[in-house]
Parts: structure tokens; C-alpha cells; sequence
């Protein structure tokens, strides 16, 4: 495992060891605390770690343990959107999970659970979270700033969906609501609808539809196995795969103002295991869809690519350092050492380093070594560590 020291803006800097064990330093209210009592602090950011059983919620700053849930053996997350709360998939749908970031609250796995078969994706746009229940085919969509202010859950929408199926739904800012179209035995495309309802476009052009960006300008892209689905302007745009009939993109990482989707790619649906050494860059203005592959050596999972500063793709690779795609050209353009090197899982669900991102700051896990790791994008320097006292899994970061 590889650390540096601990680094952070306006404090200094604080010399610690592999493991950062200090005391959380947080902003304070501002509301003069009643003689003898101590001043409220605010905390700064936090992030969410699952581990099999259980929840940990971390200071994002120190990554000092500040909270324990117990959960279902294996659960995922998903930041709500509002830089605070956590959507937890659970038996019963999605569970409120509060890290308290940016508050003087304390962290809190909520009672609040909105109720679906089968919970799947979460999508966060434009100021409101769609949840999507794979068992039903039904979107429940709120406005992600009323979470934090509602007693309970806040006031939800519901768009009946049609056949059960592994989905994913998007709601643009308009109200044009576009979803996946499905069944049990598989699925093929997708339908867009606008705010009152009517069928604007739709295309049965996507086997195995899978994942969803929105890039600048409201683009939007679904994944397929042999290319992808271009939403702009009222169309849908079907663009091919290099290789056919199977070539998939399955997952897509946007940045709202960057109009390249950085995609996964497959050619071979024999292959087994989940490491991938190629790439996906579709250009939404230009329409194109480009298979860029990476230098040798470097493969990674789904949970192993995130969009950071400058708009730029962070690949977590299975040799262990964080590698710079700069979409606009396909280059990796630098790299950092951050881990040990791993190896790929035998099932998704397993445990295998992971990054998520908040503002510059990335967030990674070392199954490994059960350890968790801040880094800065912008100098690939390590911030902070910490060995758990659990395996980590997925994570999810609350920026406060």
C-alpha cells in the first residue's frame, strides 16, 4: 500500500503514517455556544463505505471512522445528489442514509425507505433523483433538495412502467422523461416521452440496454451491445459498435459539461472475468463513437473509472495507480501509483478496489488491505489513509 502524507487546505500540514487517525477539525456555526458548553461543529465532507453486513460512514477529510450501520449482507450506494444523503439498496427499496456532511447533525441510517421491487439504478439530474425499481419497471422521481428538508421522505412522482425489467430511467429538465424498454427475457431499447406524456421517439435498436450518461447540453446515451443510443433534440441516433454483432458498452461516465461520454467496452461475450482494456469515447455533438485501447497493462472494472477536474476520465487499474484520460484525444496523459496491485473478481458483487470522486478529491478502496484512500486528482498525491476494521466494498462520497 502506498501513502504520502496528509495534506489539508489552510491547515498545514499534519505528518501521520500509513494510518490516519486524527481528530475530525471542522468549521464551526458560527452560533455562540451557552456558557460552558462546547461550540457546535459542522462537518465537512463525508463518504459512505459498505462492507458485508454493515455501513461505515468516514469524515472525508481524515477518513476517521464517524459512524456504524448494520445493514444487509450486500448493499449498494448511491449519492442522493444533494451532497449529504446516501440512497442504500435495501430488501424493501431505497433507505435514507444521512451522513450528516455539512451539518452538525450526527450521521443516521433513517427509517425513510422509498418502498421498490427490486431497487436498481439511481440517476441525478437537474435538481431532482430518479430511483428505479427493477422488479415493477416504475420510476419514483423527487426534487433532490427536498430530501434534506422533509420529515420523512419528501413528495415523490411515480411513472408506472410497463414490464418488469433490469432498467433505468432519465428525467431531463424539460420534463422529457426517457426509459428503458424490457421484459423477463431480456431488453431492447428505449422510449421517450414528453412531460405530458406522448411518445416523442423511440427505438427497439439496443440490445441488452444498459447504462445511462447525460453529457453537456441534455445528451443523452444508452449503452447497447453492439453500440449505443444518442438522445438530442427530439432524435434518438443509433451508433455502432467497431466490432459486431457484439460490441457493448455497458456503463457511462458524463460530466454535464463536457459533451464526450466515457464509456466501458467489451468485444468478446465469451470472455470470462470482469477486467476491461478498452474504451469507449462518444462524441455527442459530433456524433461518433470511438474505441480507444489502453496502454498494456492497464484493465479495470466498473467501479473503477470516474469524471474529475478539467472534465477529465480516472482509471483505477488492476496495477494499481489512478491513470489521466484526457477524452478529448483518447491519451492517458499521466499516472499515479495509489495501490497494491490486484486482481480482477470472481463475481461483480465481490470486493475489488473502487473510485468515486468529490470536487478534486477521489476516494478508493484496497479490499486488500481493507484500507480507504484520499487522493488529489490534480497532483495524484495521497491525502489520507485508513485500515478499516472491515473489508470495503462500494462507497459513495457526501462532498457537504
Amino acid at each position: 500500500m502506498k501513502t504520502s502524507s496528509f495534506r489539508r487546505a489552510a491547515l498545514g500540514v499534519l505528518a501521520v503514517g500509513t494510518v490516519v487517525a486524527l481528530a475530525s477539525c471542522s468549521s464551526p456555526t458560527g452560533t455562540e455556544p451557552a456558557a460552558g458548553e462546547a461550540p457546535e461543529q459542522e462537518a465537512g465532507p463525508r463518504v459512505a463505505v459498505s462492507y458485508d453486513g454493515g455501513i461505515l460512514v468516514l469524515d472525508g477529510e481524515t477518513l476517521e471512522t464517524v459512524a456504524d450501520f448494520e445493514s444487509e449482507p450486500f448493499t449498494r450506494l448511491n449519492p442522493a445528489g444533494d451532497d449529504r444523503h446516501v440512497m442504500v439498496t435495501m430488501s424493501e427499496g431505497f433507505q435514507v442514509l444521512d451522513t450528516a456532511a455539512g451539518s452538525s447533525d450526527e450521521a443516521e441510517l433513517t427509517d425513510s425507505i422509498f418502498a421498490a421491487d427490486t431497487p436498481g439504478h439511481v440517476v441525478r439530474h437537474g435538481g431532482k433523483t430518479i430511483l428505479y425499481a427493477d422488479g415493477t419497471s416504475d420510476t419514483t422521481i423527487f426534487d433532490t433538495a427536498d430530501l434534506a428538508g422533509s420529515d420523512g421522505l419528501p413528495d415523490t412522482r411515480t411513472i408506472e412502467g410497463v414490464e418488469a425489467h433490469h432498467g433505468v430511467s432519465v428525467l431531463l429538465e424539460d420534463g422529457t422523461f426517457l426509459t428503458t424498454v424490457g421484459n423477463a427475457d431480456g431488453r431492447n431499447g428505449i422510449v421517450v416521452r414528453d412531460a405530458d406524456g406522448a411518445e416523442i421517439a423511440a427505438s427497439d435498436q439496443c440490445p441488452g440496454v444498459h447504462g445511462e450518461g447525460t453529457a453537456a447540453h441534455e445528451a443523452v446515451v444508452f449503452g447497447c451491445e453492439n453500440g449505443a443510443l444518442l438522445y438530442t433534440d427530439g432524435e434518438i441516433t443509433k451508433l455502432a459498435a467497431p466490432d459486431q454483432p457484439y460490441g457493448r458498452m455497458g456503463n457511462a461516465w458524463v460530466s454535464e459539461t463536457s459533451p464526450i461520454i466515457v464509456g466501458d467496452y467489451k468485444n468478446d461475450a465469451d470472455a470470462e472475468g470482469y477486467l476491461l482494456s478498452a474504451v469507449t469515447l462518444i462524441d455527442t455533438e459530433a456524433e461518433t463513437y470511438e474505441v480507444v485501447e489502453l496502454p498494456e497493462g492497464v484493465e479495470y472494472t466498473f467501479r473503477d473509472v470516474v469524471r474529475g477536474p478539467d472534465d477529465l476520465a480516472y482509471i483505477l487499474a488492476s496495477d494499481g495507480s489512478i491513470h489521466v484520460l484526457d477524452p478529448e484525444t483518447g491519451e492517458v496523459t499521466e499516472s499515479f501509483p495509489i495501490v497494491d496491485a490486484w486482481e480482477g473478481p470472481a463475481e461483480w458483487q465481490d470486493p475489488h478496489p473502487a473510485i468515486v470522486v468529490a470536487g478534486d478529491i477521489a476516494y478508493v478502496t484496497e479490499p486488500a488491505a481493507n484500507s480507504v484512500h484520499a487522493v488529489d486528482l490534480t497532483t495524484g498525491e495521497v491525502l489520507a489513509s485508513a485500515e478499516l476494521d472491515v473489508t470495503p466494498n462500494e462507497l459513495a462520497p457526501a462532498a457537504g
